[in-house]
């Protein structure tokens, strides 16, 4: 299977509120290039542009994404994995969100020259 990757352009924040925090409103006008909510029985779990940070949330900011070109079949197996081993290689941390259709991959800016290089090389076999 051949995979694309696709660098989006915003910078993004990963944020946590409490669990029983409600979802911020101003999150849900309008459609984002991408958005990730995530509730679990112990956090309120969010990827977001940076301007849209929820104030008084744990905010982690400087995040650039790689979205993989999809969308992909349920049958494949290891995509976050194959994508994850070269980063892992070159130490970089990965923050990696799930959708029905496809992965995305985060990576701190500050290692966003080094994760290009190493996903390029890995992608060109």
């Amino acid at each position: 299977m051949k995979l694309v990757l696709q660098s989006l352009g915003a910078r993004f924040a990963v944020c946590r509120l409490d669990a029983q925090a409600p979802v911020p409103a101003e999150l849900l006008k309008g459609p984002q290039e991408f958005l990730s909510i995530t509730r679990t029985a112990g956090e309120l779990s969010i990827v977001c542009p940076e301007s849209l940070a929820p104030a008084g949330a744990k905010v982690q900011p400087g995040w650039r994404a790689f979205k993989v070109q999809g969308p992909l079949d349920f049958s494949l197996t290891g995509i976050i994995a194959t994508l994850t081993a070269p980063l892992a290689e070159a130490r970089i941390s990965v923050f990696a969100v799930a959708t029905y259709d496809t992965d995305y991959i985060l990576v701190q800016e500050k290692d966003l020259e080094g994760a290009q290089r190493a996903l390029a090389a890995f992608l060109r076999g």
